[in-house]
């Protein structure tokens, strides 16, 4: 079962300009992404949080897609897919004052059913 978007009020920060009714239909997206991609969550300083993710080039591009639509309504992310050595990796960065979006978001990755 996919946690409920409505008990995390973490994940999508007042900032988010993306309309509301579309907001579910993000989140499901990057469920997906997480119950079916990534292998490994770190958290290498309290603004980051790097995902590793199962290497292919379909993973490679639904992150890059997702990350650039999510971009363009939460500005304050910075977003950076790494491909190499057969690696894939996901990094999210915030603002010193955005620390709890990636509290919530790693909490929704370790939530999401298949994650690692």
């Amino acid at each position: 079962m996919t946690p409920d978007i409505s008990l995390d009020p973490g994940w999508v920060p007042s900032a988010c300009t993306l309309p509301t009714a579309e907001r579910p239909l993000r989140v499901a997206e990057f469920d997906a992404l997480f119950a079916e991609a990534v292998r490994e969550v770190r958290r290498p300083a309290p603004e980051r949080l790097r995902l590793e993710l199962v290497f292919s080039p379909d993973n490679a591009a639904r992150a890059a897609g997702l990350t650039a639509r999510e971009s363009g309504c939460c500005s304050f992310f910075v977003f950076t897919l790494t491909v190499s050595g057969g690696g894939l990796a996901l990094e999210v960065a915030v603002p010193p004052g955005r620390t709890g979006v990636l509290d919530a978001l790693r909490a929704r990755v370790a939530a999401v059913p298949g994650t690692a």
